[in-house]
C-alpha cells in the first residue's frame, strides 16, 4: 500500500520547527466540512495561521467561478493591523499557493491599487467594515464576490457591540445570498459571551434556523502573565475629572527604559498626543526611537510607524 504523501501545510509548519496546536487543527478540520464558527484563543498562539491555513484550503479546492477571482476576504476592523496581516499571509503564498496574492482593501490604498483591483480582485482581500460595504455596493459585486468561500472577521470583540459590527453582519447576510455554502470564522481573545457572539457572527438563530449553528473551538495554550502596577505614592490626591495621568511619567519612563520594547496604551487619541510629547520632553535622547501610532496620522506616517 502506497504511503500518503505528506500535508503541505504540515510540512510548512514542520519546516519552521513547529507543530500545529490542537485548536488549529480543529479549526481546519471544521471549516473543511463546511462549518462556521468563532475561534478563542490568547494572543499569539496561532489564531492567524489557524484560520488562513483553513481559508487556503478552501480557496484552493474551490470550482472557479466566472468572473470572480476573489477566494478570501479578511475582515480588520483596525486599519493598524492590516499591514502585518498582509505580510503574516502573504509570507505562507510561495510554498502553499503560488499563484495566490493577497491585497489590501482600506481607506488607505491607492487609487493605482484600485484601478488595478477593479479589474481583477487578488484571491485574498483583506479590509475593513466601511471597505467591504463600499465593495457591496459596485454594480458587479454580485459577479466579484461569487466565489468568495470564506471570511475571517478578526478581532471580533472589537465589533459585535458596535454599528461597525452591524455593517459586518449585513455584509455576511449579503454573502450569503450569494453563496449559501460560504465558510465564516471570528477570531477574537477578550470575549466572554462566546456562544452568543459565535450566533451573532454566524448568523445562527434558534428561532428560525436558517444556518446551522456554529463551532467554538478555545484554543489553550499555557503562557506566562505577569501584571505589575505602578501606584503612585499619593493615591489621595488624584483629581477625579479630566486626570490624564501625567504624574505617573518618571515611573513610566522607567518601566520603558528597562524593557527591551514596550506599548504605551492610553484611552484616546489626544492622550496619545500628550503622553508622547511628555515622554520626549523627559527623555529628549528617545527621538526617533519613539513613535506615536493612532487612526488619525496621515497614512505614510501610520506605515512608517508600523514598519519600524
Amino acid at each position: 500500500m502506497a504511503a500518503r504523501p505528506p500535508d503541505p501545510f504540515l510540512r510548512w509548519f514542520t519546516a519552521r520547527g513547529w507543530r500545529p496546536f490542537a485548536f488549529q487543527r480543529e479549526v481546519w478540520r471544521a471549516a473543511a466540512a463546511g462549518e462556521s464558527g468563532l475561534l478563542h484563543a490568547s494572543t499569539g498562539t496561532g489564531k492567524t495561521y489557524a484560520a488562513w491555513f483553513a481559508a487556503l484550503r478552501r480557496g484552493l479546492l474551490a470550482v472557479p467561478t466566472a468572473g470572480a477571482s476573489l477566494r478570501v476576504l479578511w475582515i480588520t476592523p483596525m486599519r493598524a493591523l492590516a499591514t502585518d496581516t498582509v505580510a503574516a499571509l502573504q509570507a505562507t503564498l510561495a510554498d502553499l499557493a503560488p499563484g495566490w496574492e493577497v491585497g489590501l482593501r482600506t481607506g488607505d490604498t491607492s487609487s493605482a491599487q484600485r484601478r488595478r483591483q477593479a479589474l481583477r480582485l487578488p484571491a485574498a482581500v483583506i479590509t475593513t467594515p466601511e471597505s467591504l460595504s463600499l465593495m457591496l455596493s459596485r454594480a458587479n459585486a454580485a459577479t466579484e464576490l461569487a466565489g468568495v468561500v470564506m471570511v475571517v472577521v478578526d478581532e471580533w470583540h472589537e465589533l459585535i457591540g458596535n454599528k461597525r459590527g452591524v455593517q459586518v453582519q449585513l455584509a455576511l447576510a449579503r454573502l450569503r445570498r450569494w453563496n449559501p455554502g460560504l465558510v465564516v470564522w471570528g477570531l477574537s481573545a477578550t470575549l466572554g459571551n462566546l456562544e452568543e457572539a459565535m450566533d451573532v457572527l454566524t448568523g445562527y438563530d434558534p428561532g428560525r434556523p436558517i444556518v446551522p449553528r456554529g463551532r467554538l473551538v478555545r484554543g489553550k495554550v499555557p503562557k506566562g502573565l505577569r501584571i505589575d502596577t505602578l501606584i503612585p505614592p499619593e493615591t489621595g490626591r488624584f483629581p477625579w475629572g479630566g486626570h490624564l495621568g501625567l504624574r505617573m511619567i518618571e515611573p513610566v519612563v522607567r518601566e520603558i527604559d528597562g524593557g527591551p520594547s514596550t506599548l504605551v496604551f492610553t484611552n484616546t487619541r489626544s492622550q496619545a498626543e500628550l503622553w508622547y510629547q511628555a515622554l520626549l520632553e523627559r527623555r529628549p535622547d528617545w527621538a526617533g526611537v519613539i513613535a506615536l501610532h493612532h487612526g488619525s496620522l496621515d497614512r505614510e506616517v501610520r506605515e512608517w510607524v508600523e514598519a519600524g
